[in-house]
């Protein structure tokens, strides 16, 4: 396994599902086909599948070892998870995820810290596993570091109408005493922060990374695709509150275009990480060259 160093410290990604199964007119429902036509060429075959039209969107983690600790970086999709409206999610067995994390030289017992970027079922999967007809977590020596009002959202969401994967995947956590509730401005230490970044989720945050003078961010779902880049106001299907994401998208490429701040994002296409340039008035985004 492939891994990116970063000052002292190191990144690497973990890879569970890489497949093109989202419709671009149903994710960013305020498009039709012509808003798409003129990115078309840059678009395929890296971020949209020229067979089927839709997008790749990778399912993935981030692992990040520090000086003192070793960090995952949101949960991905599981197994054993009821997922009906995603063939591909729903009550999947396969070994992709933890072979990727035994590739990058690690086993469950050795992360110390999991952190969720916000509570959608992507992001929250591999929190726990089923382990004799049980929900556990699937990281036995971790504490789970989650937003205090993001929980607090979802929980209240819950009790109106169940949400499985609050439930398969958040809950038992806290019922462990493996949680570790937390606000948006929170230092893990020295080289791990969170950054505010509402607006796709009540709470949602970026982590951000500082060490041996290099720079870094995981930018969760505040974007999901490069497309995003160029329109900035382009409605994502399940953001929260529409236009404090839009807002929330463009202060963040404003602040971190043209700088030395590798940006790791959840969804963009392999290899995910690179650079915000600017592009007129809006951005595009500069891939990493090497894939790790």
């Amino acid at each position: 396994m492939k891994q990116r160093q970063l000052g002292d410290a190191t990144i690497s990604r973990i890879l569970e599902l890489n497949t093109p199964d989202f419709d671009p007119l149903g994710f960013f429902p305020d498009t039709i086909p012509e808003d798409w036509e003129p990115h078309l060429d840059w678009l395929k075959p890296k971020c949209m599948d020229p067979v089927s039209g839709n997008l790749y969107f990778p399912m993935q983690s981030y692992v990040l070892r520090t000086k003192h600790h070793n960090i995952l970086v949101d949960g991905c999709v599981g197994n054993h998870k009821e997922r009906p409206l995603r063939p591909r999610w729903h009550m999947k067995t396969d070994t992709h995820y933890m072979d990727a994390l035994a590739a990058a030289g690690l086993k469950v017992e050795d992360i110390d810290y999991v952190m969720c970027t916000h509570m959608h079922v992507d992001h929250v999967g591999w929190n726990t596993q089923l382990l004799d007809g049980r929900w556990v977590p699937t990281f036995p020596n971790a504490k789970y570091v989650f937003s205090k009002k993001e929980y607090d959202y979802w929980f209240a969401e819950n009790k109106k109408e169940t949400l499985h994967h609050f439930v398969d995947s958040v809950l038992p956590v806290v019922e462990a005493k493996r949680a570790q509730m937390v606000k948006n401005d929170f230092a893990l230490d020295d080289e791990v922060w969170l950054e505010p970044t509402p607006g796709h989720t009540p709470d949602h945050f970026a982590i951000r990374v500082a060490s041996g003078g290099e720079k870094a961010v995981f930018s969760g779902d505040l974007m999901h695709s490069p497309i995003q880049c160029r329109h900035p106001d382009w409605r994502a299907r399940p953001d929260y509150d529409v236009q404090q994401a839009r807002d929330t998208r463009r202060a963040f490429m404003e602040r971190y275009a043209e700088t030395d701040v590798l940006i790791c994002t959840a969804h963009f296409p392999l290899p995910s990480a690179g650079h915000f340039v600017r592009h007129g008035d809006v951005f595009d985004f500069k891939y990493e060259e090497a894939d790790w």
